[in-house]
């Protein structure tokens, strides 16, 4: 399937939910979650070794089985490899998941084995984007620095490589921040075309984005996939921003914007998913969810009307940047 038709929602379905983030998901609503978002005609599905430590994986893999794998897109990531050793303590986002040990490796020959063993999880034969995962200081602290380089001479090469095969159709980086996704893109080495934005250009968080990587993103053609568009569940009234404890200013703001829309009477998944899909640079939105029946209300958030009074109160209580592209 073509990056385009797949896309034509511009909405695709995040998996981290599904590897038990937060909390413990069953067997049963997983695979239920997936089954709902393909029969409402989702058609790109994202995870990575990262959720769950596999978890994720084994369960798309599993729901997707009886699929005509032309018939959907498939992205996960590179960086980190699952081993069959366990952890002695349960411990982030995932402590309810495998408790595989996880090992973080960006050079060549970890990027060749982490596909190989996504492939072997999802139960396919092939990906068809690929994202180098987490290579940011959010997750490496100052030691990002180094392992940027580490990716630059081993995974960027590969998925350069891989794509001009015609093994992947696009690569990029997949992180929650945005300087490394500005340097990767400013390389003359490498080409990532396709970079997973993870919680920066959201409805709650855009400035900074703005400033820099969206435009860049947009002089040189180069496309986005916006990730936790509600903000880990913060802009929707749940307790965590950006996968931290959500802050009593950051539960101000999202309070305001929804007022702002009960006032005009939209709801703020709508605005939420709209604004993040209305810069040109977006290519899709994949929100994640371990509930059915969330797939329809976000499919459903994505038709919605809203008036352009809302976003010019936005605008005007300084809740969204005035330079943000506005949906149509």
């Amino acid at each position: 399937m073509k990056l385009h038709e797949a896309l034509n929602k511009k909405i695709g379905l995040g998996t981290a939910p599904l590897g038990n983030m937060f909390r413990k998901v069953s067997e049963e609503e997983a695979q239920e979650t997936i089954r709902n978002a393909w029969e409402q005609g989702i058609r790109y599905f994202d995870t990575a070794p990262f959720y769950g430590a596999g978890l994720s994986e084994i369960r798309l893999g599993e729901a997707l089985s009886d699929k005509k794998r032309s018939d959907y897109l498939l992205s996960s990531k590179v960086g980190r490899i699952i081993l069959e050793d366990e952890m002695e303590e349960k411990s982030g986002l995932f402590e309810d998941a495998r408790q595989n040990k996880i090992l973080t490796d960006y050079t060549e020959e970890a990027t060749l084995r982490s596909i190989e063993d996504s492939l072997k999880r999802l139960n396919t034969d092939y990906l068809d984007m690929i994202f180098v995962h987490d290579i940011s200081p959010d997750f490496l602290g100052d030691e990002w620095i180094t392992k940027f380089e580490e990716a630059r001479n081993g995974a960027f090469k590969v998925l350069d490589r891989l794509r001009d095969e015609g093994v992947i159709k696009s690569w990029g980086i997949g992180v929650n921040t945005t300087i490394p996704i500005e340097v990767a893109m400013e390389l003359e080495e490498a080409n990532p075309d396709l970079s997973l934005t993870a919680t920066q250009y959201t409805l709650m968080q855009h400035d900074r984005a703005l400033e820099r990587m969206m435009s860049l993103g947009e002089k040189t053609g180069k496309k986005f996939v916006v990730g936790a568009p509600y903000n880990s569940g913060a802009l929707l009234g749940g307790d965590y921003f950006d996968y931290q404890p959500a802050t009593e200013e950051v539960k101000k703001q999202a309070q305001q914007l929804r007022q702002i829309a009960d006032k005009h009477g939209i709801s703020l998944k709508a605005a939420a998913l709209q604004f993040s899909t209305a810069h040109p640079a977006v290519s899709a939105v994949i929100p994640g969810s371990t509930r059915p029946s969330r797939i329809k209300e976000d499919l459903s958030a994505m038709q919605e009307t809203i008036p352009a009074v809302f976003w010019q109160e936005l605008i005007r209580e300084g809740l969204i940047s005035d330079k943000a592209p506005l949906p149509k």
